[in-house]
């Protein structure tokens, strides 16, 4: 029999790994979700993936898409749940402008990282950052290897 997955310790709820794996992480930003009741709900339970999600900026708004919650089958029944809908980011003005100027001049793009309670409320944070290549990504790994083994030699001392 398979084990349970084990969930993200303190108040992470998901976090998106194959991001920080494809980017290299520039500037966060913390963002407030517009939910639903049941998706609060969901996410409680710990049902939320952020794989392949990604930040739209349209019209000046920022909207979360890709994220997928799994609604629970205890939640409302008169509400059609759409687990893969879009989700309005709450943030200030300022952080706004600040990352349509560097999605459109400087080639970044904008992706989530994770979902964690801050204070009973959903906070999703997201990044600006630059997709790495091939190469950049073996250095990486390359690069967290050698600090394992450094970190084991030390530790046998």
């Amino acid at each position: 029999m398979a084990k349970k997955k084990a969930k993200p310790s303190g108040n992470t709820i998901c976090q998106n790994k194959k991001a920080r794996h494809e980017y290299a992480i520039d500037t966060k930003f913390e963002a407030g979700l517009s939910l639903t009741g049941w998706e609060v709900k969901s996410l409680r339970e710990g049902r939320g993936q952020l794989v392949d999600s990604y930040v739209v900026l349209h019209n000046g708004e920022a909207w979360l898409v890709g994220a997928h919650f799994t609604p629970l089958k205890t939640a409302a029944a008169h509400v059609v749940a759409e687990p893969t809908r879009q989700r309005k980011l709450l943030l200030h003005r300022r952080e706004i402008d600040r990352l349509i100027g560097a999605v459109q001049a400087k080639g970044f793009t904008c992706v989530a990282l994770a979902l964690y309670w801050k204070n009973d409320r959903v906070k999703c944070e997201i990044a600006l950052a630059k997709g790495k290549k091939q190469h950049d990504k073996r250095d990486t790994e390359k690069e967290r290897d050698w600090n394992r083994q450094k970190q084991r030699v030390l530790a046998a001392k």
